[in-house]
């Protein structure tokens, strides 16, 4: 088959060798950072009790979906048989190492809930069991940065023509590039600054970092849902 054949007739993809589903990787990889960004000032609040068992089935959920889903894309190279092995590691390892951290941090807060209830100084205790982990975020943020220069570097996360809404922007693929990058960016930079947020009492590192992840959060969960729509459409146009 020709070129010319191939673009009358529209992209066809072999679905059987192209499963995805960072669908909901995004949802739940937006969703988690708002919640860290809640638990931090939940935790900081110290007139109102933490309710760390609700806490802690919040991040066992989310850690779950991510774990699962980030180890299967991670172990499988590539998932997608049909082309972008990149994706193994732009979605999947930062799905799986986030996921991890919040399964440990919901076990965490289920074994520890009494004892941070009645913690005389709660962020303390809190900041210094986060410590010891805190250089695997910042190198995690590092690697979020790395993806983001890639993205845009490389022109990826540009659709196709074929899926819904973000097919209006397939002939200019800096638009997607850019802002799939940005929001890999802000996490990046909030994970550099998570090991000096951990110092005692309120800081600018703080501050930054929550504005961070609160709109990288919010951007991926909308984003994400976004896209059970666009990616369903993608399948119908392309089957």
């Amino acid at each position: 088959m020709d070129v010319e054949t191939a673009v009358a007739q529209g992209l066809k993809i072999d679905w059987a060798q192209m499963p995805t589903y960072n669908t909901i990787m995004s949802v739940a990889a937006g969703a988690g950072l708002l919640l860290v960004v809640a638990f931090a000032r939940r935790v900081n609040d110290t007139d109102r009790p933490l309710g760390a068992e609700g806490w802690a089935m919040a991040f066992g959920v989310l850690g779950t979906i991510l774990t699962l889903t980030g180890l299967h894309m991670t172990l499988t190279w590539p998932l997608a048989a049909g082309g972008f092995p990149f994706d193994n590691i732009i979605f999947g390892e930062p799905s799986l190492a986030f996921g991890v951290l919040l399964l440990f941090a919901a076990f965490y807060l289920w074994r520890r809930a009494e004892r941070l209830e009645e913690a005389p100084d709660r962020p303390a205790a809190v900041a210094s069991a986060a410590g010891p982990v805190s250089v695997f975020v910042l190198g995690m943020g590092l690697a979020a940065i790395a993806i983001a220069f890639a993205g845009v570097g490389y022109e990826l996360f540009a659709a196709p023509p074929e899926e819904p809404i973000s097919g209006e922007f397939a002939d200019y693929p800096l638009i997607e590039a850019i802002f799939i990058s940005g929001l890999y960016a802000l996490v990046g930079v909030g994970g550099v600054l998570f090991p000096f947020a951990l110092k005692p009492g309120p800081n600018a590192a703080q501050k930054v970092m929550a504005v961070c992840w609160f709109l990288a959060g919010l951007a991926f969960l909308l984003f994400g849902a976004m896209n059970f729509f666009t990616h369903i459409g993608l399948i119908v146009n392309t089957m």
